[in-house]
């Protein structure tokens, strides 16, 4: 049995944190990179409590959903060291709370096990015995008051939530929520108290990873502010499969109760529960919940108190009718008091009951209703804003600001002042409060909003804002990644909160952005398709080195259409190129189509991306044919493989996309249908898998398909899209391994007599299963990401641009024939925003009575 260094003396520890061992080698967490059990969790947080040492000293530590950060959390709880809990995303609030603090030891992230800095051997601070944790109630101002919690507050949050929630040891709840905030804080003390389970991530709800991870580790629970709720909308969640759902819980703001009924009658429908509860960091997290069975019929309650708690009603003079008044609260979950300097962390209980600034009422059924507020505290999209601490902020910078809001935004009232504008305005009030842009609205004034009285006019600042729906203006420049995004995706919702995945981003588009990331962050992030644009940073500290990291599937892009045009130029000859391409491609789709959106989304996702495609080949085929390339009618229209399988000339030259446009359509059918949505959702994996089956039917023609090519038709090269699709799905190393040895015995005897073009493209199948990145250097990053960006536009042009040098230079019509198909990718790209202007041109229309009149000759 794991045993933990005794407890200090003269101070407490935290029981829920003690017992972790108890439960034994039931799985504690479930993260991407695999599980730990109870056992080696407790085990973990023991020699970490050994390593903070025996005296209590104060522990900063960055809030992350990782197991180096909830191990470090749960060491110092368990040894009675007080935790100062910091938001790790923020590391101006890091700065300015290790200024206000002195903390004796500074916890600092790494991948795995994270470094634990010593300052002194002791403590420079005196503790009060009972004082076990430090939250912020500002978000991430870095503002030095702080809400002092004991030991008896964690523990008594923890088992009021569990009973009322009916946690169970087979519960598993997934990290929705930063550490650092008390929500996301209270379920993960809930769920260990309870010995469940947690599935550890940092993932975004928006991402489909995230759902994939969520699915694998039969997750049971959703934490979820009102920001969440809308994320949740638009990935399509009421049509996804959940089979392991059991309850969400909804806190942190304010949910509109037609909202509220909306998700309440989805539950009912798909089998889980809705919670809406109300509390704040000051009451350990919770102070009241609404029970399910009542949800619909009081859609706009908070509940009743948690177990253990009670409310009562203080008469105000601002009070919003009879029987309205100032909500109180008393429980055993309420804090010991404030902390605004490190001499009040010797403080004991300064406070017995909470009062919470909401003005409220009770009904007749005894549930509690919100009706306004008596502070100026907001609590916006989940995060808990105080306006003054932002106007103080500005002052500091010298704008005279007032600022105002509600539930879903900040308004700023800002006089004028050189070299401020709206957009650096609202980017500085959004480092200070991690509010999205979209959230703060900036107006600048020639002079302040004022009462006769002389003092601040708030509702005239809030008469200012714009509709919610309204989009922001001057929010990007050139420097800006939300435009940057906007610009490649050819958007205009983009927020900081999207991702690349999100928006619709395909795999035409994904090198483009990824070359444009590197440029702007110096690296690029891993998994940065599917990250927030919020998260996006360039390092600390850039590296000296140039070294850089190259995706292994835009490595592959790039040296296949390489290979594929030096072999027709004979300058040297690697073929396979294109079957790899189509391995490739299924990769992509998968990665970047098959994300956790609706179905319909989906299918309109596939169709753009299938459009990409299927309009530029059709584009250069009619200019070929204008210029007397050997193309006709089956070409322009993609059909010329399905009408003459075994035409050897010319007409063969656009095999690759035919087969390309036939497989996704084919597959854009399939997915379309309701029950395979489903089926792909519950089995991301298996679904591929199955496909591949299929396609082997043909590849072995085992399905009679008389008069077809071998190796150019799309119905005998689908398994390996299947494949390539299967491939991207493959989360587990047997996963992996089931790919790779499929590909290693379906691949031979493919091209007959060809060995070294079966090596090539298993060569490079399997670097894709098993490297998602190769050693590379940022100008060789730049080449490869235009030639990967550009790869189907130089397939499509090279047939007419390589034979004009041929004769003089091979490698100058390598060359030649590369740079004309990046040049074609960009105007590509650029057309369709000038179509319709273009179309007006007269040139155009004459061209487009010429094409008829060649067609029709």
């Amino acid at each position: 049995m794991t045993l933990l260094p005794a407890p200090p003396v003269g101070g407490h520890t935290l029981p829920l944190a003690r017992g972790l061992a108890l439960h034994g080698d039931r799985t504690a967490l479930v993260t991407a990179e695999g599980v730990v059990s109870y056992g080696e969790l407790a085990r973990r947080v023991a020699d970490t409590a050994r390593r903070l040492g025996p005296g209590r000293r104060l522990v900063l530590l960055p809030g992350a959903n990782t197991v180096g950060a909830l191990v470090v959390h749960l060491a110092a709880l368990s040894a009675g060291h007080p935790v100062l809990l910091v938001p790790g995303d923020h590391p101006e609030a890091v700065a300015a709370l290790t200024a206000a603090y002195d903390p004796d030891v500074v916890v600092h992230p790494g991948t795995d096990e994270w470094r634990i800095e010593e300052r002194r051997s002791g403590s420079a601070h005196d503790f009060h015995p009972d004082l076990a944790l430090l939250l912020s109630t500002s978000g991430s101002t870095g503002s030095p008051k702080l809400v002092r919690l004991s030991y008896d507050n964690l523990q008594a949050n923890a088992e009021s939530i569990a009973t009322y929630l009916g946690i169970r040891d087979a519960d598993r709840a997934a990290t929705t929520l930063p550490m650092h905030y008390c929500y996301g804080l209270s379920v993960v003390h809930s769920h260990l108290l309870r010995g469940a389970g947690l599935v550890l991530t940092e993932l975004s709800v928006a991402d489909a990873c995230f759902w994939d991870l969520f699915r694998t580790a039969r997750g049971s629970a959703l934490a979820g502010v009102p920001y969440t709720f809308d994320l949740l909308d638009r990935v399509g969640f009421a049509e996804m499969d959940l089979p392991h759902l059991r309850y969400i819980t909804q806190a942190g703001g304010r949910l509109a109760p037609e909202r509220v009924a909306h998700y309440a009658a989805l539950g009912q429908r798909r089998g889980w529960d809705l919670f809406v509860m109300y509390g704040q960091t000051e009451a350990t997290a919770r102070m009241a919940y609404l029970p399910p069975k009542l949800v619909a019929a009081r859609p706009g309650a908070i509940g009743v108190p948690v177990p253990g708690g009670s409310f009562h009603l203080e008469p105000v003079e601002e009070a919003l009718g009879e029987g309205v008044g100032e909500l109180v609260y008393s429980g055993p979950n309420v804090m010991l008091g404030y902390a605004r300097t490190p001499g009040d962390l010797a403080l004991g209980r300064t406070v017995d009951t909470l009062r919470t600034g909401d003005l409220a009422r009770r009904t007749d059924e005894g549930l509690y209703e919100i009706v306004g507020r008596r502070s100026r505290f907001l609590k916006i999209l989940g995060l808990r804003i105080d306006p003054q601490q932002i106007e103080a902020m500005l002052e500091r910078n010298e704008l005279s600001a007032l600022c105002a809001g509600d539930d879903e935004r900040l308004t700023l009232a800002v006089v004028r002042k050189p070299g401020w504008d709206e957009r650096r305005i609202r980017r500085r009030v959004v480092d200070e409060c991690g509010l999205p842009a979209r959230a703060v609205h900036v107006h600048l004034l020639p002079d302040l909003p004022r009462l006769p009285s002389g003092k601040p006019d708030y509702q005239a600042v809030r008469a200012l804002d714009r509709p919610v729906d309204q989009p922001l203006a001057g929010d990007a420049d050139g420097d800006d990644l939300c435009a940057l995004y906007a610009r490649i995706l050819d958007r205009t919702d983009v927020t900081p909160d999207s991702t690349f995945v999100g928006l619709g981003g395909d795999s035409l588009s994904y090198v483009e952005m990824s070359l444009h990331l590197e440029q702007r962050l110096g690296h690029l992030p891993a998994s940065w398709h599917t990250t927030p644009i919020r998260a996006l940073r360039a390092p600390e500290r850039r590296p000296p080195s140039r070294r850089r990291a190259l995706e292994t599937s835009v490595a592959l892009r790039a040296v296949a259409i390489v290979c594929i045009v030096a072999s027709h130029v004979r300058l040297f000859e690697i073929r396979g190129g294109a079957h790899l391409l189509l391995a490739v491609a299924g990769f992509n789709f998968a990665r970047f189509l098959l994300t956790s959106a609706e179905r319909r989304e989906r299918v309109r996702r596939t169709a753009r991306s299938i459009a990409r495609v299927a309009l530029p080949c059709m584009a250069w085929t009619a200019f070929a044919i204008l210029i007397g390339a050997d193309y006709d009618l089956s070409n322009l229209l993609l059909l010329h493989n399905a009408l003459f399988p075994q035409d050897m000339g010319p007409g063969l030259h656009l095999w690759f996309v035919e087969a390309l446009v036939y497989i996704l359509l084919a597959t854009l059918a399939l997915l379309a249908v309701p029950a395979v949505d489903r089926a792909e959702r519950r089995f991301p994996y298996g679904l591929p898998l199955a496909l591949v089956a299929l396609g082997l039917l043909t590849r072995y023609e085992l399905v009679g398909l008389p008069d077809r090519s071998q190796i150019t038709d799309a119905v005998t090269v689908f398994w390996l899209f299947a494949l390539g699709w299967a491939a991207a799905k493959a989360r587990t190393t047997p996963h992996r391994l089931l790919v790779t040895v499929a590909a290693l015995t379906t691949v031979p005897g493919f091209f007959p007599g060809e060995p070294r073009r079966e090596a090539y493209v298993l060569i490079g199948f399997v670097l894709l299963v098993w490297f998602p990145t190769l050693p590379s250097h940022h100008r060789v990053n730049q080449v490869a990401g235009l030639l990967a960006a550009s790869s189907l536009s130089i397939y499509l042009t090279h047939w007419q641009i390589y034979p004009i040098l041929d004769d003089i230079s091979e490698p100058l019509s390598l060359v030649t024939a590369l740079l004309f198909g990046i040049g074609y990718a960009k105007a590509a790209d650029r057309l369709p925003r000038k179509l319709p202007a273009l179309l007006r041109l007269p040139v155009l229309r004459t061209g487009w009575l010429g094409l008829r009149r060649k067609l029709s000759g």
